[in-house]
C-alpha cells in the first residue's frame, strides 16, 4: 500500500508546528521547492546534510521494450533526478528501539 504525502499535508504540518499562517506556510514550501529545483538545474547536485543528495543525470536515448506486448520503442534522451540517502538518515530509519 502506497501513501502519498501531499503539499497540503506539508503546509498543514508547517502551520501546526511553527504557527505561521497557512498562506505563509504555503509560500515557504513553494519557495523551498523552487530553490531546490533551481539549484539542481544549475549545479547538477544538491546536498542536504543529514538527509541526502539530489543529483541531475543525463540519460541517452535507448531502445526499450514493453514487457506486456514485447513491442520495442525508442526511449528519448532526458535528464533525470536521482536521490541518494545520507548515512545519518539510513541509520535513523534502521535504528532499533
Amino acid at each position: 500500500m502506497r501513501i502519498n504525502l501531499t503539499k497540503k499535508e506539508i503546509i498543514n504540518s508547517i502551520y501546526m508546528q511553527l504557527g505561521f499562517s497557512k498562506n505563509i506556510s504555503e509560500n515557504l514550501l513553494e519557495d523551498l521547492l523552487t530553490i531546490l529545483l533551481e539549484e539542481i538545474i544549475i549545479n547538477k547536485k544538491v546536498k542536504i546534510p543529514k538527509f541526502g543528495t539530489f543529483i541531475l543525470r543525463y540519460k541517452k536515448k535507448r531502445i526499450g521494450r514493453n514487457p506486456k506486448t514485447l513491442e520495442s520503442k525508442v526511449i528519448s534522451e532526458r535528464n533525470v533526478v536521482l536521490f541518494k540517502v545520507s548515512k545519518d538518515l539510513k541509520n535513523h530509519i534502521n535504528k532499533s528501539d
